[in-house]
């Protein structure tokens, strides 16, 4: 009742604005992943609690368009609300949001939404086919602020200055960094947005918004001057008399969009995908716009030497909490009562015992059995169940570290597997050892990769919905661009310094489902007569449930590769395990596999 009272108080709006359809694309003006709570707009308005989805309201029905990863969540949390589910990013989706828009508005009807919470590249997409085909459209209107009465006010916590001992490079440096690239591509300025690039070139991070260490803020950079538009306060003294001795102009907040209206003859990146539409059209009618992917973005997912030495660390840690995780998993199962999210907990508990550790860098994954088939599964009070040894436990957890973020999954059996169950997991752990072993020339891209580690389990008809590999931030966003490795088209190749994430998966509606994921590190191998040439090197450290694997299935390369990081995991890890339990398990869990004569 509470979602169709809400439902009914935006048509009401609607009536009043004489608005025929309304989206909401539940993000901030930042278009962040991780947002404060005021801007989870779509979660208010539907129930759905996915990272991702947009819901279009229209006077007769409601909407919600989400991908693969989220059916069968969105299926459960929408049910009996009224609310209609579109898939998205699929081949066979039936229509997307803006095909439906076409096919069911007519000439004359309006469409609205809030400008300053879609990018650029989709308002642009959308705005211009409806109108091409008669249809208003309105990009200033919050109706959800209108009827959302106990709205959350933004939390003004204390923003702090990130170690250089971790940062590596001082503000300074990367300003000058972005001057450089600026200049590199004929660009006088740069808008400043996202606030993981945000952080990362003013050295600057918070504790606003729950996983990710980042705070609400702009910035704008040109060749001559940088400005930070931070709400007053939020600022230590120290830090604040820091930046303004390096020359960084502070302004409040709220005084982004007036500032950025009066710029004008300027030749300035506006990144399309990561800008919101608002502040495109603040800036476009006064200036020349380059369209290139953020210079921030990409220096920013380029981890240094220093950056690397810190996050090798931080794994360190974090495999640590995983094995004792799993242990205390071990000696508990089938003894005690445990769920879903009491695993969870003792996850974060064990990681919180861990030097530099901040938080969680998402909500952990805990799904057992076939909640293991939802692939961004969150327990809830209303579908937490116990946990028994007679399925598989998919656990897909990470941690927020002063030197580093971590992002790792581990699929165990938790009684005797099924040869089904077994047979899955080792053509899993082939495609994550395709990937984890893969050389390729420089420039190559996501995609490619993507193939290479899909290919042994298309040879068996068998595939995933989600990406292979999203880029890692460095205590910044578990989920970084401009790279990623999935199956579309991204024109970013994945380079030397790249973190990204490598977690081919199966799953099994209403059986269970499976992932193997480590993060990898991308680093020089050769040169030949052909060029230069990239490999991974794998930064996780955890061992890999031998209890699923069917050795035979797996080549001599495969299980010298399984062996190899096994030995690795035990070595770099046995300093850190002082307890001879603990230690003795995880010996028997890194002891080499061989094929049988």
């Amino acid at each position: 009742m509470i979602i169709a009272e809400r439902i009914s108080g935006l048509r009401k709006l609607m009536n009043k604005h004489q608005i025929d359809a309304y989206l909401i694309t539940g993000t901030d003006p930042h278009l962040s992943e991780y947002i404060p709570e005021r801007w989870e707009t779509r979660k208010w308005i539907s129930g759905f609690t996915g990272s991702y989805g947009k819901v279009l309201v229209t006077l007769n029905e409601v909407l919600l368009w989400t991908d693969t990863r989220y059916f069968l969540q969105a299926a459960e949390e929408l049910q009996d609300s009224g609310i209609r589910l579109m898939k998205d990013r699929v081949p066979d989706a039936a229509v997307s949001l803006e095909e439906w828009a076409l096919k069911n508005l007519k000439p004359g009807n309006k469409f609205a939404f809030d400008g300053s919470t879609i990018s650029t590249a989709e308002a642009t997409q959308l705005t211009t086919r409806l109108t091409a085909n008669g249809i208003h459209i309105d990009i200033e209107l919050d109706l959800v602020d209108q009827i959302w009465l106990d709205r959350p006010i933004p939390q003004d916590s204390p923003a702090y200055e990130y170690p250089i001992e971790f940062a590596g490079k001082s503000r300074i440096e990367k300003f000058d960094m972005v001057r450089k690239a600026l200049v590199s591509k004929n660009i006088e300025s740069t808008v400043i947005t996202l606030l993981d690039d945000l952080a990362w070139v003013f050295n600057l991070r918070g504790n606003e918004i729950e996983y990710t260490p980042l705070v609400s803020a702009y910035g704008y950079l040109d060749q001559d001057n940088v400005w930070l538009f931070i709400n007053p306060g939020r600022l230590e003294t120290d830090f604040e008399n820091a930046l303004e001795e390096e020359g960084v102009i502070i302004k409040p907040y709220g005084d982004f969009y007036s500032f950025i209206t009066r710029i004008s003859n300027k030749r300035i990146q506006v990144d399309p995908i990561r800008t919101n539409y608002k502040i495109s059209r603040s800036l476009s009618d006064h200036n020349e716009i380059d369209t290139s992917v953020a210079v921030v973005t990409k220096l920013k997912a380029v981890k240094d030497h220093k950056e690397i030495e810190n996050i090798r660390n931080a794994h360190i840690k974090d495999g640590t909490a995983m094995v004792y995780s799993l242990f205390w998993l071990n000696q508990v199962i089938g003894k005690e009562n445990i769920t879903e999210a009491s695993v969870g907990k003792k996850l974060n508990e064990f990681r919180m015992k861990q030097p530099l550790f901040k938080g969680d860098s998402f909500h952990p994954i805990v799904g057992f059995g076939s909640h293991g088939a939802i692939v961004h599964y969150h327990a809830t009070d209303q579908t937490n169940v116990g946990i028994s040894p007679d399925n598989l436990l998919l656990i897909d957890s990470g941690g927020q570290y002063l030197d580093g973020t971590t992002d790792i999954t581990r699929t165990i059996s938790l009684g005797p597997p099924t040869t089904k169950q077994r047979e899955d997991f080792t053509s899993c752990l082939k495609a994550h050892i395709a990937l984890a072993t893969a050389h390729f020339p420089v420039g190559t891209k996501g995609y490619s990769l993507d193939s290479i580690t899909r290919k042994s389990l298309w040879d068996i008809g068998i595939n995933y919905g989600h990406g292979t590999g999203h880029g890692i931030g460095y205590f910044l966003s578990v989920h970084e661009g401009p790279m990623s490795i999935r199956a579309e088209f991204n024109n970013e190749p994945i380079s030397e310094g790249h973190l990204l994430s490598n977690e081919p998966g199966i799953y099994r509606e209403g059986e269970y489902g499976l992932r193997i994921e480590n993060v990898l590190f991308c680093k020089k191998t050769d040169s030949t007569e052909f060029g230069d040439f990239l490999c991974f090197e794998t930064v996780s450290l955890c061992p890999i449930d031998r209890h699923l694997i069917v050795i035979e299935m797996l080549s001599s390369d495969e299980l010298n590769w399984l062996n190899h990081y096994h030995e690795t995991v035990l070595q770099k890890l046995l300093p850190h395990i002082p307890d001879s339990d603990v230690l003795e398990w995880l010996k028997i869990q890194c002891a080499p596999l061989h094929l049988p004569d």
